[in-house]
């Protein structure tokens, strides 16, 4: 095995999720197609990797899906998403509107600040050092 290649976002709509990740962070996207069902194939996953974990958005069917939108590591940072240049990629995404829960930090580990997706979902936006 040699890596994660998928992990399932659960979101409201595609459309606005494909918007957010692309935009406001710069994702690519690279696939959306349609299933046939009412359902689509949407994979997005941080510009220029080339390979890695991607994220499949995957729209909420039911009421149970739907109430874990936003909560999906129940309130804890679940997701990591590293950078090579913190202050640019930290600028860039506060001019795209992304919501920063804190003041950038510099830690040992590197340089870390807290923002939510557009659903509430809590994201590290971290340069390691």
């Amino acid at each position: 095995m040699s890596y994660i290649a998928l992990v399932t976002l659960v979101v409201r709509d595609y459309d606005e999720a494909i918007a957010f990740y692309t935009h406001a962070l710069g994702f690519e996207l690279i696939e959306d197609t349609d299933r046939g069902d009412g359902t689509r194939w949407v994979v997005v996953r941080p510009r220029g990797t080339g390979h890695g974990s991607a994220l499949l958005l995957a729209r909420a069917k039911d009421d149970v899906q739907r109430a874990s939108v936003g909560a999906q590591a129940g309130g804890r940072v679940g997701f990591f998403l590293h950078t090579g240049d913190f202050a640019a990629d930290h600028a860039r995404m506060t001019a795209a509107g992304v919501r920063f829960l804190e003041e950038p930090r510099h830690e040992p580990y590197g340089s870390v600040a807290v923002f939510e997706d557009l659903y509430g979902n809590r994201w590290d936006l971290l340069q390691p050092k």
